[in-house]
């Protein structure tokens, strides 16, 4: 059974003061608060006070400190602007009084104007490859290891990674990963929550991308690993319960910090959204 259910349900935020919100959190196997989520969760947030024809375009956030799984996350949105063109919001969320991370998301009223974009590459089509749950699955046999969360075949994604690639025996390849992605299950249609879908798998597979020419891994090496901050811009419309490409790559690693940069297109070629992060990768 898909955990996507219970993705749309943390997603529902509770109103609980003015412009105030509250988020549970879905178990998805990591120690802490997937950073997808609160990001997510801090989209619906702005979301909810924004009630005119405009669009989100873009978001900027950091993330803080780690997030609580067992702890709700209370979401507070400050109105920073309602223009003709534009509506800008500031959302920070924390847990114990605590913030964990601060998000600001603009809107943009639709028009008319010049258009260009990035070819697609040319990479394998979805339904030829093995599911990353599968191939997990596979190789966490050999070492008694029960997959979890985005790592099962129930996770609330299904991702088909182009590339080759074992967890448990990395080999040392380019800084480029290609991977196909949709939701494990149909979304109802609302373009908002296509987006906040979106935004939240954007987290998955991006900053791992930065250890490939190292040859490094979650189960190989112990590092600790973290997003530090999270930029995305929604170009078009997007439906994410339809197979989406993720092309990463990441140009620079230095000093404890990886920086990653994504593109996501749709089947028929056309960019949907882009996606930029650094993140901390600190080898123990």
């Amino acid at each position: 059974m898909s955990q996507l259910p219970g993705l749309l349900k943390i997603l529902n935020l509770k109103n609980i003061g003015e412009n105030e919100f509250q988020g549970t959190n879905l178990l998805i196997g990591s120690p802490n608060v997937y950073g997808g989520q609160v990001l997510a969760q801090a989209i619906v947030a702005a979301n909810n006070t924004t009630h005119d024809d405009k669009i989100l375009h873009s978001i900027h956030s950091y993330f803080i400190n780690p997030g609580d799984n067992k702890e709700e996350i209370v979401y507070k949105v400050e109105v920073v602007k309602d223009g003709k063109s534009f509506n800008t919001r500031r959302v920070v969320a924390s847990q114990f009084g605590r913030d964990i991370f601060i998000l600001s998301a603009s809107y943009h009223m639709p028009e008319n104007g010049i258009e260009h974009q990035d070819i697609m590459p040319n990479v394998a089509r979805p339904e030829s490859l093995t599911s990353f749950s599968d191939l997990f699955t596979e190789y966490a046999a050999k070492l008694n290891i029960q997959p979890r969360g985005i790592f099962a075949p129930d996770g609330p994604f299904i991702f088909h990674p182009v590339e080759h690639y074992d967890p448990f025996n990395p080999r040392i390849r380019p800084a480029l990963n290609h991977t196909w992605f949709k939701t494990n299950g149909a979304l109802p249609v609302d373009a908002r929550l296509h987006q906040t879908a979106l935004a939240y798998a954007s987290d998955f597979n991006l900053l791992v991308t930065a250890l490939f020419p190292h040859g490094m891994s979650f189960f190989t090496t112990r590092m600790q690993i973290a997003s530090l901050d999270h930029a995305m811009w929604f170009h078009r419309p997007v439906k994410t319960d339809e197979w989406l490409l993720y092309v990463v790559q990441s140009s620079n690693a230095n000093e404890g910090r990886a920086f990653c940069s994504g593109k996501i297109f749709s089947k028929d070629g056309t960019l949907v959204a882009s996606t930029a992060q650094e993140g901390l990768i600190r080898k123990l």
